[in-house]
């Protein structure tokens, strides 16, 4: 039986609340929500600016994966919240740049987009993930 492992790093902001960045057990690693956070400050950065708040929380994202040992191109599962359905357009632009860039074997990760609202005001997307560790 596989141990359940934290995965930190110092690349992605810290956890505000109690919950871990990353968790990997066995070859499955799973990205807690993450935001458009500057990892050095943890400050929340790009305010109205849905595009430069997913590259940045996909930065933050693929942060997480790599110290979980993967690689980005190993994400199979990335779920995107949105606080408001007219910012879909955008974002996807911004994804589809950011996903392409980085996914090497060109099978994209499977996706899931949810417009809800976010635990900060300043938020306007939040995206959490599922790696398969080889």
């Amino acid at each position: 039986m596989s141990q359940k492992i934290e995965i930190r790093t110092d690349k992605a902001p810290a956890p505000a609340h109690v919950f871990s960045q990353g968790v990997r057990k066995g070859p499955f690693l799973q990205v807690s929500g993450q935001g458009p956070v500057d990892p050095a400050t943890n400050e929340y950065l790009y305010p109205g600016d849905v595009a430069a708040q997913t590259t940045r929380t996909l930065e933050n994202v693929k942060a997480i994966v790599e110290a979980g040992g993967a690689s980005f191109d190993d994400v199979v599962m990335l779920r995107v919240y949105l606080t408001k359905r007219e910012d879909f357009a955008i974002m996807n632009e911004a994804y589809g740049k950011f996903v392409n860039e980085h996914t090497r074997s060109g099978v994209l990760p499977s996706r899931t987009t949810v417009f809800t609202g976010l635990p900060r005001e300043e938020m306007l997307v939040e995206i959490d993930g599922i790696a398969i560790v080889d």
